[in-house]
């Protein structure tokens, strides 16, 4: 879908595309892709390394063409293996063109635009509009760790109640997303870091980038400090499942060596050989008192060595 938007004041859309402003493509169709390179001589490996869900961010010059791809934060679907992930949305910018692509439609870029709007002040030039996409995507990403966080401390109170599969399980995606948001994060700190000497920048822009390094190192450290808390947290209950079950393989050994008394004894008096109790009628409630004095001992024993 293309939206052409006017950024002089405040994001207005337009019907057609005018020179200076933004043209934002999402889920883009064939006939947007043969726009975007037949009327706007986009270069046509732009649109493919965009689609790419694991390109890694990074930027190309191309014939003054610049490509920008930043990674950005996306929820997948709630039954989806992973619940957050990151995905590619690309900068192409020359001249007058000034272009964002993204195959997925996110929440990021719907509440970017919203946000824009309220401003009602626009942007400067691409450049501008380039960073406050790096400051919203900071943003976002501090907003899902903050989910990340919610769903982190559901699933440990879960597990403070009964330690199932599931909780684990979730924990172990959980850690996945984090390992996503991490490096990606660390991808788009390295492209800010070298597009502050390929882009021409104001003063406002340094600003802005200073605002933009500050969110970004911020929700760095924060996926760092959630991932180390997982970490931490399924080592623990990893460590509790180990522990009960060798509690429980010790009451097993316990119990199985004070029922192996009875049997023992059973044992010895049922032996063909002659002791002096066949022909005697106490013989059998003595074999009978002995086994309970020797399972009452061996019970006292065990618990006081705690076993139990």
């Amino acid at each position: 879908m293309l939206t052409f938007w006017n950024t002089n004041q405040g994001l207005q859309t337009i019907d057609k595309w005018e020179p200076k402003c933004w043209v934002q493509v999402t889920c883009p169709s064939q006939e947007d892709c043969d726009f975007l390179e037949n009327k706007l001589h986009v270069p046509d490996y732009f649109l493919p390394d965009i689609a790419d869900t694991e390109e890694r961010a990074r930027y190309d010059i191309d014939d003054g063409w610049i490509l920008i791809i930043l990674r950005i934060p996306y929820a997948k679907e709630t039954n989806s293996r992973t619940p957050f992930t990151t995905i590619p949305l690309g900068i192409i910018l020359k001249g007058d063109v000034c272009i964002t692509v993204c195959n997925f439609e996110t929440s990021m870029m719907i509440d970017f635009v919203s946000y824009q709007q309220k401003r009602g002040i626009g942007f400067t030039d691409s450049v501008d509009l380039t960073f406050r996409l790096f400051l919203s995507s900071a943003v976002w990403y501090l907003k899902r760790l903050k989910q990340i966080s919610t769903l982190i401390e559901r699933a440990k109170q879960n597990l403070d109640h009964k330690v199932s599969n599931t909780d684990l399980i979730n924990f172990s995606r959980l850690q996945d997303s984090l390992t996503y948001f991490t490096t990606s994060i660390r991808g788009n700190e390295t492209l800010l870091s070298k597009l502050k000497f390929k882009l021409p920048i104001d003063e406002l822009d340094a600003d802005l980038i200073e605002d933009v390094n500050i969110e970004m190192s911020q929700a760095r450290e924060t996926s760092v400090i959630y991932s180390n808390i997982l970490d931490s947290t399924m080592d623990t209950y990893a460590n509790v499942i180990n522990n009960n079950m060798s509690n429980v393989m010790k009451m097993m050994t316990s119990w199985s060596i004070i029922l192996m008394i009875p049997t023992l004894v059973s044992s010895y008096f049922g032996m063909n050989l002659i002791n002096g109790m066949e022909s005697w009628a106490g013989g059998f409630p003595l074999a009978l008192m002995i086994s309970a004095v020797l399972i009452v001992i061996f019970w006292w024993y065990f618990k006081r060595k705690s076993l139990f």
